[in-house]
């Protein structure tokens, strides 16, 4: 008979030490099911740990690496009397079945040794998986849940995570001593494993699974950081300097994988970092597929903002691409300015940080009027229900470019407790939409996302102008180069801007004036 443990095991607790070794001494004798079914005695072979999202790490929900989960179980059935046996089992969504997935990995990745079934194995639970496990007929024991009286009597290992996570020194406080096992204090002291779940639960950016937002679709969202990697290199490579080169926010490692094919940096260091666990998969998968000209490119599942990324002092340049706007909407204003202060801290003297994203118009708090077509589109088609995003997509694509605004104003940062002000005005015959400069650019330039609508609804683009991203950097004691530009996408000007949104002007006689479309774009060299 085998004893199966299926959990994230981030720790292991002194009252699973004990109970799993009481199991194993006394052969199940006296042992009741979740039922109060007594068990036979029999003889325990061996302990299988089933670790569940083993592919998942630096995430709210799963921040310790499967390998020091591993460590740690090893380490805590080093003295247990029969082996212990560790399976990674990979987080695959949610599946309607997940012990029969659990027991078919353990079985694929066993090459048949535990082919566990109910007649050879007891499952050890006491969450709400256990009821899945119960349907396939295993027999549970509760471990830390009393079916009596029907609550926790004992912790529960997340407990203590969350309960380190709230204490400062977490080595020196008795109530997570006590309910910590000797094992898992062992390998969490080693490997600072405690000061890495406090800054991963405590970060104020990234969801339970690693992601900025929950809404985006990646396929299409990789797709478009491939088609654009090839202009974003070329417009910053002639300001990367060789050394240790770092692409926070790396995305799929499509700009790092071109500056390693670039003969200049063949001898240089090149570190990716990106906070979604989506995207760190892709860039895993890319390095493993041999995708990168030079061997020395290292990939990191972290979060730049509260925090250095790189040691002190240590990078020659820094490459950012349409991230720091995201800081800014999916953080604040003061995660920002730690942003901008980390990269100053961790760039060599004379070093260079390379942030290239969309900017604000100079003349951003102006109101001026918005003419939008109201004869391209539909004005009055009825949302559909329960859409996903591919039917919302096809729905925004068929409105007129007023009723897509309409939809704007309801939709933008609506979640974050934000009301679009503007009002309607009528000018001879005409309507326009009046309104801040800035909040009628945040429309021009993100309105034909229909694909990522619900995503992009989150992000605004036009916070700061050129000015005040110059201030923000001088103040962290960067110097701005003159090299540094702002440009308008001629591109976006012809193909969705023209003829169907025009910027105006109130001027003296009430007929409104043209006003050119703004600069939607910025490159900045920002130099320690």
């Amino acid at each position: 008979m085998h004893l199966l443990i299926p959990g994230r095991h981030h720790l292991l607790t002194d009252f699973q030490f004990k109970y799993l070794n009481r199991l194993i001494k006394c052969q199940l004798d006296g042992e009741k099911d979740v039922y109060g079914t007594p068990l036979v005695p029999q003889t325990i072979q061996g302990v299988i740990f089933a670790v569940t999202s083993a592919n998942h790490l630096g995430t709210k929900r799963n921040p310790v690496p499967f390998y020091l989960r591993s460590m740690i179980i090893q380490e805590f059935s080093n003295s247990l009397d029969v082996p212990a046996f560790v399976y990674g089992i990979d987080d695959v969504g949610v599946i309607n079945d997940f012990p029969e997935y659990t027991i078919k990995t353990i079985r694929h990745s066993s090459e048949g040794l535990h082919a566990l079934t109910p007649e050879n194995t007891i499952v050890i639970c006491s969450t709400g998986v256990k009821e899945m496990y119960l349907q396939h007929g295993f027999r549970v024991l509760p471990a830390e849940w009393d079916p009596a009286s029907n609550q926790f009597t004992q912790p529960m290992p997340w407990d203590v995570v969350k309960l380190i996570a709230q204490t400062g020194d977490w080595r020196k406080n008795k109530t997570i001593l006590d309910q910590m096992h000797p094992a898992s204090f062992k390998i969490w002291s080693l490997y600072g494993v405690g000061e890495k779940v406090q800054h991963i639960l405590k970060d104020p950016i990234i969801g339970a699974d690693g992601d900025l937002t929950a809404t985006r679709d990646y396929n299409v969202y990789v797709k478009q950081m491939d088609d654009i990697a090839a202009q974003k290199y070329r417009e910053t490579a002639p300001y990367i300097q060789p050394g240790n080169i770092g692409d926070i926010g790396c995305a799929a490692g499509s700009w790092i994988k071109i500056a390693c094919e670039d003969d200049r940096l063949h001898e240089c260091d090149f570190y990716g970092i990106e906070v979604s666990r989506h995207l760190y998969d892709i860039c895993l998968q890319r390095k493993h597929n041999g995708e990168f000209a030079n061997p020395s490119v290292f990939f990191s599942q972290k979060n730049a903002v509260t925090s250095l990324v790189f040691e002190a002092g240590s990078m020659n340049t820094i490459h950012t691409s349409s991230l720091t706007h995201e800081i800014e909407s999916y953080g604040s204003r003061e995660d920002l300015i730690a942003f901008i202060r980390n990269r100053y801290n961790e760039l060599v003297p004379g070093g260079v940080w390379i942030n290239r994203d969309v900017v604000g118009p100079e003349n951003k708090d102006e109101t001026i009027l918005l003419w939008l077509n109201d004869e391209d589109g539909e004005n009055n088609l009825p949302m559909p229900e329960n859409h996903t995003t591919q039917a919302l997509a096809a729905w925004l694509g068929q409105l007129s470019t007023m009723a897509l605004f309409k939809q704007f104003a309801k939709d933008f940062r609506h979640q974050e407790g934000f009301q679009l002000p503007h009002e309607w005005i009528s000018i001879a015959g005409k309507t326009y939409a009046q309104l801040s400069m800035q909040n009628a650019c945040e429309f021009l330039f993100k309105k034909d996302y229909h694909d990522n609508w619900l995503s992009e609804m989150h992000e605004t683009f036009c916070f700061w102008n050129y000015n005040d991203w110059k201030s923000a950097l001088e103040e962290a004691g960067l110097r701005l180069d003159n090299l540094s530009t702002t440009w308008r996408n001629e591109w976006i000007v012809k193909n969705r801007l023209e003829g169907k949104v025009q910027l105006m002007r109130p001027c003296i006689n009430d007929v409104p004036l043209p006003i050119p479309f703004p600069v939607s774009h910025m490159l900045l060299m920002a130099r320690k």
